[in-house]
C-alpha cells in the first residue's frame, strides 16, 4: 500500500485487523437491499456493512444507489461477523467493515456483461471490452502469475548466471525462409522494413560482438492466421550463449524453469527426459508427443508379414511400408460406434489413411474383419504385442511409414479426447511432463515442391557433427543440432547450435536452400570476422504460461490479444488511413471493384 492513499487492500484484511479503522478503494461487486455490499480490488473481496442509522444517512444513500462496478472509497472499522454469518469460502469471511464514510469516485453505467468468471460471454464481446474482462479473477491471476514467472527468469539469468538483457530492433529487413513477416513502409521509394519474427540474427551478432550471454523478453511478429496457440504478435524468452553445446543449453533451461516455476503448481524434476525425432514419430506420430499417457504406436508388421491380408502385404511390399496400431483402453465401454466411425473418417479425410478396428471381447477373443485371415498364433501375438485387455479397441493402419504414424498419432490424441469426454481420465491436468526432442533432420522437402529443400528449423542451424560430410554429398540425410522442448504435447521452446563458419553458412543458403545470400551479407561478413561457436533457444512465454494456468488459449494470458483473424476488436485495428497519410510512403491502395462501389455509396 505504499505510495497510495488506501490503508489496506480488500483481500488482505483478516481477524487480526479487527478494531482498526481502514480506508479501502475498489469496485462494487454486489449490493444487497441497501444492507451490505461486497467490495473488490486486485487482491480480493471484503463485505462492507452499509450503516442504517440517521447520522449516516448520506453514506447509506450513496452506497445503496451506487451501480454495480462503480469505483468507491470506503472508510470504516473492521469488525468480526456475527456468529453463524461467517463465510469459510472467502479468505476475508470472518470479518466485515462497518462503513462510516464513503465516496463514489466513478459511477458505472450499464455493463455489456457481468464481471463474473462463471458468466458465459462470447470471446468477441470479451475482446471488445477487454478492459472489463481484465477485472475477472482468472485474468488477474493469469497476468500476475506471468509477471512473477518473468521476474524469476530475469533473476536466474541476469543475477545468478551473468546474462545481459539486450533490447534488439523491431524495424529490420526480410529474413529468408520461415514465417511471413509484417511489412512496414518507409519514406524511401519502394523500400520496406520488416517486423522480426524473432531476434535470431541480432542475438547471433551479439555473440560475434563478444557479449557471451544474451537474454531478452522479446516481442516477435508473424503474419499468419491466428490459432488457439498462436498470435500475430507474441513474446518469447530469447537466449543465446557463446562456447556452449546442446547439453549446456538444456541444463540452463531446465534450471531456469525449475527456478521460476510457480510454487502453487508443485515442483518439477530435472533432468528432463530426451527422445530423438525419429523415436517421437515412430512411437507417437508427432514431433511434440504428449507423454502423460500411453497408447503408443506399436509396429506389428513382423508377424503380420506371414498373414494373408492383402492390404497388409501391399503395404509391406513398398520400401517404406509398415503396419502399425494403437490400443484404446476400455474403448468398447467408453466409445460409441459413431465415435469409432468418426475416428476412421478423420484418418481418411486428414491423412488419406484407411484404418481397421479390432475389438477384444469379454472372453478374450478378437472381433474384426481381419480375424478370418489370422490363425490362433497370429491373433495371440497381436494381443501380446499390443497388451490388449478385455474391452480394448485396436486401430490398425498399413501404408507408408510417415503417413501411417502421423494418422495414428492424430487418432491417439482424438481417442484420448473422446475417452476423457466419456469419463475416463487419461491425462492428469495437474501433471507437467517435459520432454526434449533432439536429432531433427536439418532439411525437409518442401510440400509444394518435394524436389526442393527448406530448413527444418531455420537456415542458421548447424549440422550434427557426425553428419557434416553428408551436408555436401546428401543433405537430405543430415541431422541437425536442433532441439525442441515439449510440455504436455505442446512445443514450448526450440533452439539450436548455430553455424559459425561463413563458408558453411553460405553453402547452406546458396547451394542447399537456393536462397539469395546477399540478403544476409551482413551476417556472413560477421561470421568471417571472428565469430565464436554459439547456440541458443527461445521459449514461447505465452504458450508456457497458458499451460501452467490451464488456459484453453494463449489469448487468456495476454493482456490485449488479437482475434482469430488478427484483429484488435477493442480498438478496431487494423484500420484505414487516408491517401494523404500514405503519400510520404509512396503507397497507393488499389481497391477491389466491389469495395470501390461500397465506399462511393
Amino acid at each position: 500500500n505504499s505510495f497510495v492513499t488506501r490503508t489496506n487492500t480488500c483481500g488482505e484484511l483478516r481477524s487480526a485487523h479487527v478494531g482498526q479503522e481502514v480506508t479501502l478503494y475498489g469496485w462494487i461487486q454486489y449490493q444487497r437491499q441497501g444492507l451490505f455490499l461486497v467490495l473488490r480490488d486486485f487482491q480480493g473481496l471484503i463485505q462492507v456493512i452499509i450503516p442504517q442509522d440517521e447520522a449516516h444517512s448520506h453514506v447509506k444513500n450513496l452506497l445503496s444507489n451506487a451501480p454495480v462496478e462503480s469505483v468507491v472509497r470506503v472508510t470504516g472499522i473492521v469488525s468480526p461477523r456475527p456468529p453463524g454469518q461467517e463465510n469459510p469460502k472467502m479468505p476475508t469471511g470472518d470479518i466485515e467493515v462497518k462503513a462510516e464514510t464513503a465516496e463514489i469516485l466513478n459511477s458505472c453505467k450499464k455493463l455489456p456483461f457481468e464481471i463474473k468468471d462463471f458468466i458465459k460471454k462470447s470471446e468477441a464481446l470479451r475482446m471488445q471490452y477487454r478492459y472489463l474482462d481484465l477485472r475477472s479473477f482468472q485474468l488477474q491471476y493469469n497476468l500476475r502469475l506471468r509477471s512473477r514467472v518473468v521476474m524469476k527468469m530475469r533473476e536466474y539469468l541476469c543475477n545468478l548466471h551473468g546474462f545481459v538483457d539486450v533490447e534488439t530492433p523491431t524495424l529490420f529487413k526480410r529474413t529468408p525462409g520461415g514465417a511471413k513477416e509484417f511489412l512496414v513502409p518507409s519514406r524511401e521509394v519502394g523500400k520496406f522494413y520488416c517486423l522480426p519474427q524473432s531476434p535470431q540474427q541480432f542475438k547471433q551478432l551479439l555473440m560475434v560482438g563478444g557479449l557471451d550471454r544474451y537474454f531478452q523478453v522479446a516481442r516477435c511478429y508473424r503474419d499468419e492466421g491466428s490459432r488457439p496457440d498462436r498470435q500475430p504478435e507474441f513474446t518469447q524468452i530469447d537466449i543465446e550463449m557463446s562456447f556452449v553445446d546442446k547439453a549446456g543449453i538444456q541444463k540452463l533451461v531446465e534450471g531456469l524453469l525449475q527456478y521460476s516455476w510457480p510454487e502453487e503448481r508443485g515442483s518439477i524434476s530435472t533432468p528432463f527426459p530426451s527422445m530423438t525425432y525419429e523415436e517421437a514419430l515412430a512411437d507417437y506420430g508427432t514431433d511434440k508427443p504428449d507423454t502423460r499417457f500411453g497408447m503408443k504406436i506399436v509396429g506389428i508388421g513382423d508377424f503380420l508379414r506371414r498373414s494373408n491380408i492383402q492390404f497388409v502385404q501391399n503395404a509391406l511390399s513398398y520400401p517404406h511400408g509398415t503396419v502399425k496400431a494403437i490400443c484404446i483402453p476400455q474403448g468398447v465401454r467408453y466409445l460409441k460406434n459413431k465415435n469409432l466411425e468418426s475416428l476412421k473418417e478423420s484418418a481418411k479425410s486428414k491423412f488419406n489413411q484407411e484404418v481397421v478396428e479390432i475389438i477384444c471381447r469379454p472372453d478374450g477373443s478378437l472381433k474384426s474383419l481381419l480375424t478370418r485371415f489370422l490363425d490362433e498364433k497370429q491373433q495371440s501375438q497381436l494381443v501380446q504385442a499390443l497388451n490388449m485387455q478385455v474391452d480394448d479397441v485396436v486401430l490398425l493402419a498399413a501404408g507408408e511409414q510417415k503417413q501411417v504414424c502421423s494418422a495414428l498419432g492424430s487418432l491417439r490424441l482424438e481417442s484420448a479426447d473422446l475417452l476423457e469426454a466419456a469419463g475416463l481420465v487419461l491425462r492428469d491436468p495437474a501433471a507437467f511432463h517435459f520432454l526434449w526432442v533432439v536429432d531433427f533432420p536439418l532439411f525437409l522437402s518442401k510440400e509444394e515442391n518435394p524436389t526442393e529443400l527448406e530448413a527444418a528449423h531455420h537456415p542458421f542451424t548447424a549440422p550434427h557433427p557426425s553428419d557434416t560430410s553428408l551436408l555436401y554429398s546428401d543433405p537430405t540425410k543430415v541431422r541437425s543440432q536442433h532441439y525442441d522442448l515439449v510440455l504436455n504435447g505442446n512445443e514450448i521452446g526450440g533452439g539450436s547450435i548455430r553455424i559459425h563458419s561463413a563458408e558453411q553458412q553460405r553453402f547452406v543458403l546458396e547451394k542447399v536452400l537456393k536462397e539469395d545470400s546477399e540478403v544476409l551479407s551482413h551476417l556472413l561478413e560477421a561470421l568471417e570476422l571472428g565469430a565464436p561457436p554459439h547456440g541458443g533457444i527461445a521459449l514461447g512465454l505465452d504458450r508456457l504460461i497458458s499451460l501452467i494456468v490451464g488456459a484453453p488459449s494463449i489469448r487468456d494470458v495476454v493482456a490485449f490479444p488479437k482475434s482469430f483473424r488478427g484483429r484488435d476488436l477493442m480498438g478496431n485495428a487494423p484500420d484505414y488511413v487516408t491517401p494523404e497519410e500514405l503519400k510520404p510512403y509512396h503507397i497507393q491502395v488499389s481497391w477491389p471493384l466491389e469495395e470501390k462501389e461500397a465506399k462511393k455509396n
